[in-house]
Parts: structure tokens; sequence; C-alpha cells
């Protein structure tokens, strides 16, 4: 990722993607042995024996038939997964996506780069919105590198999910638009939409063939600006984004029926390249990224860069077009330009006669402005707690000085934080990436094994009673079996998918349902989206974000690794 851009390119951004691999099936077998491994460190022997029993009849059995037409399903498809997993994990979904779903963070900048600053607001996020416009066309010209790891190719389709990018909601299930299209594709919408006070301003990035230089995207926002400046706020109609999934699409429904204006309104909006929200408040970035004010973002875009009163930047991105490492990656990006020019603008002052910023005004009523203020009571009533922690004693030098591998050192010592807090173990999912595989998203790998269990309950033993070499010896063991159920799940053969497809399957052709997951240590050990707790490694650059706890009694764990320090951004969330 440090090196992103070639300055001769020879490889196009997404040249790879039909020479990807299809994902793999993995075997039955391996898979319910993987299982039942899961499993045991959250069951007594009793309640172990009656779910290995389970597992023995669905192999033998239902498990078997549903196998096979997964491997049918799967000779048809590259990805067997991809259209399940859309629809499962997000589409389908009911609940509100903005503090359930969406994922967001401070700017990696903030650190050293642009600190909070009074007066100087509209002036970086010309410059940041100028760095993120050239980041589109590296996109548009394929002059990305692809990522790699190591030799092998990793799949690039994501990074089309970034710009131009919008779900919509459906009364049952909600859809994916996206207008993006590479150069040789064709064109590209190229608008801006700007949010502020409730209000929503568009404008085109693009002037001439040329985009616009950070002068001139500086008098667009001031002309925004100074239209909101001792006005009364607007209607505020983005919060509706934030309300749940069906009351959401019937809002927009009605929207669009009082008034055809307002479809090509909500059209511009979900064709736009990303939002800008110009945001009042001074905050605790960290925190307003997740749970800021819902009127001046648009949930459902792929793309809200946050800008606030202070000069700080965070972002707020739906989940459901792709996963956290595009924004790690656009975000690292724009972090590395700034740095090189010390967060300053050196190019020409010149700005081009062009169109000011449009307003984009919806016409409502008094069941529109309701519907909107039963959004934002609903998405205040929800509370969601977010710390953010850098340790700085020591990082990824000092780990792997000692030939440990530094994401599974933080895993185990999460999972030992959790034991010492609570006296138990915690059901605990970190993604794994699948992304050498066609369309590949990620895999579930599950921290809390048998060995992690152990070297907990050695490490919590008296000291007199437990040498250092023991404890030493249990660390190891549990190290190796992360490493390699990590290597597994990267390399489309972990379990966790494989079950949610069996499962699937069993509920599309109307079968009753296997008792595999209906049993009690099913739930109990994270299946099913249970995980207590939900943790990802957001990368080893400057760049830190957070997504909400899977379950309402949960945590969401999401850290980077620098050589000398370790940062964490922890979520627990509740509903009064």
């Amino acid at each position: 990722m440090t090196n992103q851009v070639s300055e001769f390119p020879t490889e196009r951004t997404f040249q790879y993607q039909h020479s990807l691999p299809p994902l793999p099936v993995p075997s039955l077998e391996g898979s319910l042995a993987k299982y039942l491994d899961a499993v045991r460190p959250f069951a007594t022997e009793e309640e172990y024996q009656v779910t290995a029993a389970v597992v023995k009849r669905f192999g033998e059995g239902i498990g078997k038939d549903l196998h096979q037409k997964l491997l049918q399903r799967a000779r048809t498809r590259r990805n067997w997964l991809e259209d399940w997993w859309l629809d499962a994990a997000y589409l389908e979904l009911r609940y509100p996506s903005q503090l359930n779903v969406n994922f967001g963070g401070p700017a990696p900048y903030l650190e050293h780069c642009w600190p909070p600053t009074e007066g100087v607001q509209l002036q970086r996020t010309s410059i940041s919105m100028w760095h993120t416009l050239q980041y589109w066309d590296l996109l548009r010209t394929e002059r990305l590198d692809p990522h790699k790891a190591g030799n092998v190719v990793l799949d690039m389709d994501q990074f089309r999910m970034l710009f131009c990018t919008c779900k919509v909601p459906g009364v049952t299930k909600d859809t994916i638009i996206n207008y993006f299209k590479t150069e040789s594709e064709g064109p590209c919408p190229s608008h801006v939409l700007v949010m502020c006070k409730g209000r929503f301003f568009s404008f085109d990035a693009v002037c001439d063939g040329h985009i616009l230089t950070p002068p001139e995207l500086l008098r667009q926002l001031t002309h925004v600006k100074q239209c909101c400046e001792g006005e009364p706020a607007g209607d505020g109609v983005a919060a509706l984004t934030s309300e749940e999934r069906t009351l959401w699409a019937k809002a927009r429904e009605y929207l669009i029926g009082i008034d055809p204006a307002n479809k090509t309104i909500l059209e511009t909006i979900q064709s736009s390249l990303f939002v800008v929200s110009l945001d009042d408040a001074k905050p605790y970035v960290t925190r307003e990224a997740l749970t800021g004010d819902p009127t001046i973002r648009w949930g459902d875009k792929s793309y809200n860069s946050l800008s606030f009163a202070d000069g700080t930047f965070g972002s707020n991105c739906d989940h459901a077009p792709y996963d956290a490492m595009v924004l790690v990656t656009q975000g690292y990006y724009v972090d590395q330009q700034l740095k090189a020019t010390d967060g300053k603008w050196k190019g020409s002052e010149t700005v081009r006669p062009m169109p000011l910023p449009e307003e984009l005004v919806f016409t409502v009523d008094d069941r529109v402005r309701s519907d909107v203020a039963h959004a934002k009571q609903q998405y205040f009533e929800t509370d969601l707690q977010v710390v953010c922690y850098a340790f700085t004693s020591f990082g990824k030098a000092a780990i792997k000085q000692r030939k440990l591998h530094p994401d599974t050192f933080i895993q185990l010592a999460l999972q030992l934080a959790y034991y010492r807090q609570h006296g138990r173990l915690g059901s605990c999912y970190e993604t794994a990436m699948t992304r050498r595989f066609y369309h590949g998203r990620t895999e579930t790998m599950r921290p809390c094994t048998l060995e992690a269990q152990n070297w907990c309950h050695t490490m919590l033993l008296p000291a007199a009673s437990v040498s250092a070499e023991a404890k030493r010896k249990a660390l190891l063991l549990a190290f190796n079996k992360h490493n390699k159920l990590m290597a597994e799940a990267q390399n489309g053969k972990g379990f966790d998918r494989h079950l949610l497809g069996l499962y699937l399957i069993a509920k599309e052709e109307g079968l009753p349902m296997p008792d595999l997951f209906t049993d009690p240590l099913y739930s109990k050990s994270g299946g099913g989206g249970n995980f207590t707790l939900s943790t990802s490694l957001v990368g080893y650059t400057t760049v830190l974000g957070a997504v909400a706890p899977m379950v309402h009694h949960g945590y969401g764990f999401f850290y980077r690794i620098g050589d000398d320090s370790l940062t964490s951004k922890h979520t627990h969330i509740h509903t009064h």
C-alpha cells in the first residue's frame, strides 16, 4: 500500500480481474471438523457431546445433500457466495444501517499534518477534496497499482464501488446502484454533493476536462457556506437514511410521489462522486464519524467525507458495496499526498469561470417532516459508545523482533483482556481477507480457540504455580493455531461462509432448518452473526476506523499497528 501509484505504470488497476481463480467450496468434512473445534471452548463436556452428535447427523444426512447443491451452484458461478453475502449480510437487513452497519473514522492527517485549527475548515476541505478527486481519476484511468499479496494478485472489484455508488432502500430488500465507469468504459458522473445545515448542493468537479483546483473548490464551498450562514436549517431529509430500512423505503416512495422533482434530486445524490459534509461541530472525531448529525450525511452513500469546524476530518461509509480496506487505501493515499506537500496547495491560484453550486431543494409536507423527526429521534436514542486508545510502549517492531505475528499478538491480548474483564471467554470474529479469489471479500476467522483458552487460563494462574516457560509454551501453541486458521481462511478453507451457504440453500428450498443451526452452541459460539467481539486489523498505516458491534452486549474492536505503537478504536452499543 505504500507504493500505490507507479510513475510509469505497467499494470492497469483492473487488468487481472478475469484471470482470478473462482472462490472454492471447502470440503464438508473439513468444515464440520473446524466448526466442532471452534465451539469447544464454549461448551461443557455434555453440551459438546450433544453438538457432536448433531454435527455427525448433519454430515451424514441433509448436510451432504446441501453440500452437493452448493457444489452445483459453484460450477455456474465464479463466486458462489457473492450475491448471497450481499443479501444476507447487508441488503436484506431491516435495522438502520447508519449506526449498525456503516463504518467510519478520523482522517489520518489529523495526527501529523492538520491538527485542530480554527478558521481553516473550507481551505483544508478544498485540498482534501482535490486529492480525493485525483484518486478517483487514478481509478478512472486505471493507474492505481493492482494490490498483491507477495506475487499473488488480489481482486480490485470493490474499488469500483468507492465513487458514484449508493444503496437504495427497498421495502423488503435494498439494492446497490453503481454509476462508476473507467475511462475506457465510457462517461462517469463527476458531480460532488455538499451537505450543510440540512441542505443539499451539487456542482461538477470537472471543468473543461480538468478537475477543479483547490482554489476553485474553495470558491464553490465558500458559496455553499455563505448560502447557509444565518439562515434556517434545511428540512434534514438526509436523516431518513438513518431510519429502519423498510420505513425509509416507504418514506422515499412517498417523497417521489408528492413531486417527481424529488426523484431527480435523489438520483443526483445517488450518482454523485461522494458527499462532502460541512459540519459545524468541533468534535471528538472518532465518535462523530459514526454518530454525528444525521441531517448532513447521506447514510447510504459509499463515501461521506466529513469536514468539521475545527479543521479536522472523518468519514462515514455504507459497508454494503465494499469493505474497509478500500477506504483505508484511499485515506492513506490522501494522507501521504498531504504529508508530502505539508498540507498546502502550491499550484495556480487562478479560478476559472464556472457555474456556482446548485441547491437541491426537496418538496416536503407535514408527513415528510414527521418522518424526518421520527428518524432523528430513533437515531439519537441509540447510544453507540466509542473509545480510541493509543498504546505507545511498543509496537510492530518489538513484536516481530520476537518472531511473533503482530496481528496474532493483538488478538490473543484481546482474548486475555476480555477474560479478565468478564470472567469468561468471548466469542470472537476476526476479518480474514479472501481477495485472492474472484470478487472475494471476507471469511470469518475465530480467534477464540482451545489453545487461546488454555493460554488465558495459564496466564491467570497464581505466579507461584506456573513457570514463565509454561506460559511461553502455551502462548506459542495459541499463536501457531491462530496463524494456521488465518492462513486457511484467506485461502478459501474457512468454514463460516461454507455453513452460511448450506443454511441459505436449505432456506431457499423451503427445507426444515437443520438442527446444526438451531443447536444452542451454534449461536453461543458466534454463529449467525452472534459474535460478542467483532474485530479487524485496519492495517499497518496511519488509518484508523470503526464499526458498531454485532450484538448489543458486545464490542467492536478495530486496531492499527504501527512500528512503535498500537492504536485501537472500540465501540459498545446499547439502545435506551
